[in-house]
């Protein structure tokens, strides 16, 4: 059997963790003035992949 490619675009947004997947959170990349620091700051820290996306990530970064 051949190697799988992994998706490129996936490996560059999810990174592998003993629990699933993590990764960053969206609405951080232009138009920062509306938001609150509050908001923003939140906006830093990394989320958890969603349980019915974690079967699709796997797929798409299959040596992670």
């Amino acid at each position: 059997m051949p190697k799988i490619k992994t998706n490129r675009g996936a490996a560059k947004r999810f990174k592998k963790t003993a629990s699933g997947f993590k990764r960053g959170q969206s609405h951080r990349r232009h138009i920062l003035t509306k938001k609150s620091t509050k908001r923003k700051r939140q906006l830093r820290s990394p989320s958890q992949l969603h349980g019915s996306d974690v079967a699709s990530a796997r797929r798409m970064i299959p040596y992670a």
